[in-house]
């Protein structure tokens, strides 16, 4: 039995402790926090309680797996509840579309308020993109990023399209501004901006409305909480509030993790959970990759205002997105430099149905931000009064948007970049590493082998990605490079 430490305790972490447990080996989870989740965090207040991190399980059949290589089905862990609508889309305009997972009614839901043209142009992106999808899954998504990975690729490239960004595609498919500016947003769930990521994200519209979205009864901090049940009952090792400040080496190999108070914990492996340019650039020096990932297009952040709010808001699904005026004025501000808080932001509102006393509501607002920093292409979201004065501004733009709730907020609680630079280590909070701005810039994230012998990278900012079902893959991937004991 050889013994592996896993450096943090994030779904990504968690996951492949679990594997590799499951596989024979013995196996110690080091997290800084007190609590194991990483970004899955959870906040209880006076009766409500709100997820953190992220509100949507897509894929659920990536975690199906998972749980039951480890053990029970997910079944028999947690409750899965589908949604319908997966999400509810409130345009400039004043229209509304609810996306479902069942393409001909939700084709039939674009041409009711869109028109035939429109339903007819969407079938036919849809067709795109779920050829995009068949062609990238299994080659990339589940697989190490290898030379072979990148031959697979090449053999689709009619399909990808790499010269071609998303939007570019969109706009070869779809007349209709509204369904332009849908497509776009999922270039936000890789932290990029649709102009110039690549068309392969096509893949994420299909994947989401193919497999479903679903939600956690209890939260999707439930989805966490249950990962550490199964790997303490495979015999994992669970250390919170453990700090690694650096991985040993020889020449030959990594040998261990140093802990803050100076213990060191030997182990034959190490993976680390943690952002990739702070692995290479503080725990252990690997100049190259570090150099690499601080020239690399970094990933956007977001702010999130949590709302006690007493009463319900009319009109609000269990996700809803309310898109500004001008899109494009958002992605300057993110991505731009100097970067600055998106003035009109799109509004992403997710209100579960089991999080609030009776008669009041939870409401996680999310809005895309620059990363926290004081150089370019970054805003210092710890400046005195900037988060606090953001706060307000968004609950005004909701106002703005006919969905006032300022004279119902009971309470309110704010995480912006800088904390979520804090709470997880991620350089400027940028959620997902590195972003896919660029058309190459997917097969530039840090692979989940690093070059030092004994040390692989699991998580959001390293291959295939950011996203729960994406960290649970890259669990998977680097099991399997790892292998049995």
């Amino acid at each position: 039995m050889s013994g592996v430490v896993v450096i943090g305790a994030g779904v990504g972490g968690l996951a492949v402790a679990a594997r590799l447990a499951a596989a024979g080996h013995r196996v110690t989870v080091c997290e800084q926090a007190p609590v194991v989740g990483g970004k899955l965090g959870v906040l209880h207040r006076d009766g409500f309680r709100f997820d953190t991190g992220p509100s949507l399980l897509t894929l659920p059949h990536v975690f199906a797996d998972l749980f039951a290589a480890t053990g029970t089905p997910l079944a028999d862990v947690l409750d899965l509840v589908p949604l319908d609508p997966i999400v509810r889309h409130r345009f400039p305009d004043g229209t509304v579309l609810d996306s479902c997972r069942d393409p001909v009614e939700f084709a039939a839901r674009i041409a009711d308020g869109f028109g035939p043209v429109a339903a007819r142009q969407w079938r036919a992106f849809a067709t795109r993109a779920e050829r995009i999808w068949d062609a990238s899954h299994g080659p990339f998504l589940e697989s190490a990023l290898d030379p072979a990975t990148l031959l697979r690729q090449a053999r689709h490239t009619a399909t990808i399209a790499p010269w071609r960004s998303l939007r570019a595609l969109a706009r070869s498919y779809l007349d209709d501004p509204r369904l332009r500016m849908m497509v776009d947003r999922y270039a936000t769930y890789s932290g990029s901006d649709p102009r110039r990521a690549p068309a392969a994200l096509a893949a994420v519209p299909h994947a989401e409305l193919a497999f479903g979205g679903w939600y956690i009864r209890g939260g999707l901090r439930r989805l966490a909480d249950a990962l550490a049940e199964r790997c303490q009952s495979l015999g994992v090792e669970l250390r919170t509030g453990t700090e690694v400040v650096r991985v040993t080496a020889d020449r030959h190999r990594a040998t261990g993790v140093e802990l803050a108070d100076g213990t060191v914990l030997a182990a034959d492996t190490i993976v680390a959970d943690a952002d990739a340019e702070h692995l290479y650039t503080d725990l252990i020096r690997v100049p190259g990759e570090a150099r690499r990932l601080r020239r690399a297009p970094r990933s956007l952040s977001g702010f999130v205002l949590l709302l006690g709010l007493r009463g319900r808001t009319p009109g609000l699904a269990h996700h809803t997105v309310d898109f500004p005026a001008d899109y494009d004025a958002e992605f300057d501000a993110v991505f731009g430099d100097p970067a600055r808080p998106v003035a009109d932001p799109a509004l992403y509102l997710s209100v579960p149905p089991d999080a609030a006393p009776a008669g009041h509501e939870a409401v996680f607002l999310l809005v895309n931000a620059a990363r926290q920093g004081t150089g370019p292409g970054t805003v210092d979201w710890r400046a005195p009064g900037l988060a606090d004065w953001y706060a307000g501004h968004l609950l005004d733009r909701l106002a703005a948007r006919g969905l006032d709730v300022r004279d119902r907020v009971l309470f309110r609680e704010v995480v912006s970049p800088a904390d979520l630079e804090t709470r997880t280590r991620s350089v400027g909070g940028a959620i997902y590493g590195t972003s896919s701005n660029g058309a190459r810039a997917a097969f530039r994230r840090p692979a989940n082998r690093s070059p030092v012998p004994g040390l692989f990278l699991v998580g959001g900012s390293s291959h295939p990605g950011g996203g729960l079902p994406l960290v649970a893959l890259s669990a998977e991937i680097t099991a399997g490079l790892i292998g049995p004991a």
